[in-house]
């Protein structure tokens, strides 16, 4: 087997909770990611799902030294992503890209849809001799299905869809090797989600892309990846094969998140059985103890209470970490 492309060892990201008018003291820690470890490998799709403010985002974000972390270990075809800095780190940030969650305020309204795909060359002046810059910029728009001849146009111009394009193509415009996509599809209407998840499966093949796929919506995430991991309050708490997640859930959390997706055949979805969670997501400042998603669960019982569940391997091949995790759990229409 191949090396991953990227590794990540127990990640953590705190942000301190401060009070105070004169002097600002700390008073807590939110845990937005707490001990979070995956390999992505060469050409592989890992898709990360979850409710808003479990963690998905500040991963992205930290990955990228967006934020920098509070601990743990990302590396990049072996390289500790954060021990580098100055040229070392700008040369990283090559290989790794990102399209953000928002089309319509992650492209400045104030350039030119050729000024923002074309900005990446004026940073790393080596990938294209200014004098080829508007060409390339031209192959990018055609690549992701844009109309070349309108680089000189603006944001406001374009739809939503392909505001999400312009971020693509820009993402792509020094090659990279990996690109974390922060809920690429969620702004979008459905019938469009699909054609950029398409687009995404074309360049994936064409340039040999790695992703790593953030996402709430189960049904998207499917349609692209290779291995899901399912995370709650910072923490994954299943991980496996595309199959063995949809098909075989073991978590509690992975089953209610699986029942709550549409199933278009009548038949099927009279054989589903809808799960509907008590309660609001603890907050990440104070989190349960034990089993975070024990206050929501219904299995829970005492050892939940008082011991972490492993994220280790069950019967069917995949990771769940749960005291009672089911091994072999069918849910129809998925």
């Amino acid at each position: 087997m191949s090396e991953p492309i990227l590794r990540v060892e127990n990640l953590v990201k705190y942000f301190p909770v401060r009070a105070g008018i004169l002097v600002k003291r700390t008073i807590g820690q939110v845990k937005a990611v707490d001990g979070v470890s995956f390999d992505l490998m060469p050409g592989e799709t890992l898709g990360v799902v979850g409710e808003s403010g479990c963690g998905k985002s500040t991963l992205a974000q930290v990955l990228m030294r967006l934020e920098e972390p509070t601990g743990g270990i990302a590396t990049f075809e072996g390289r500790d992503i954060f021990a580098l800095r100055g040229a070392e780190l700008r040369k990283m940030r090559r290989e790794i890209q990102i399209v953000l969650q928002d089309p319509y305020t992650s492209l400045n309204p104030r350039m030119t849809v050729g000024d923002i795909v074309g900005e990446p060359f004026e940073i790393h002046t080596d990938v294209a001799p200014k004098g080829s810059r508007a060409a390339k910029v031209r192959d990018l728009l055609d690549v992701v299905g844009l109309n070349p001849e309108h680089i000189n146009r603006y944001p406001h111009q374009f739809s939503g869809g392909q505001r999400q394009r312009i971020g693509i193509a820009r993402a792509l415009a020094l090659r990279p090797k990996v690109i974390i996509c922060d809920e690429p599809v969620s702004a979008l209407d459905v019938s469009i989600q699909a054609q950029v998840m398409n687009l995404l499966g074309e360049l994936q093949n064409e340039f040999g892309l790695s992703y790593v796929f953030i996402a709430h919506d189960l049904s998207v995430v499917r349609h692209l990846s290779t291995r899901v991991a399912v995370m709650y309050l910072g923490k994954i708490v299943e991980m496996g094969t595309e199959e063995e997640i949809y098909e075989h859930p073991s978590h509690p959390y992975t089953q209610a998140l699986l029942s709550a997706v549409p199933v278009a055949d009548p038949a099927l979805r009279g054989q589903r059985q809808v799960i509907r969670l008590e309660g609001d997501v603890p907050s990440p400042l104070d989190p349960p103890s034990g089993c975070r998603f024990r206050t929501r669960c219904w299995k829970a019982q005492d050892i939940c209470a008082d011991q972490e569940p492993e994220l280790i391997t069950r019967t069917g091949g995949h990771l769940s970490a749960c005291h009672f995790a089911e091994e072999k759990t069918v849910v129809p229409g998925l």
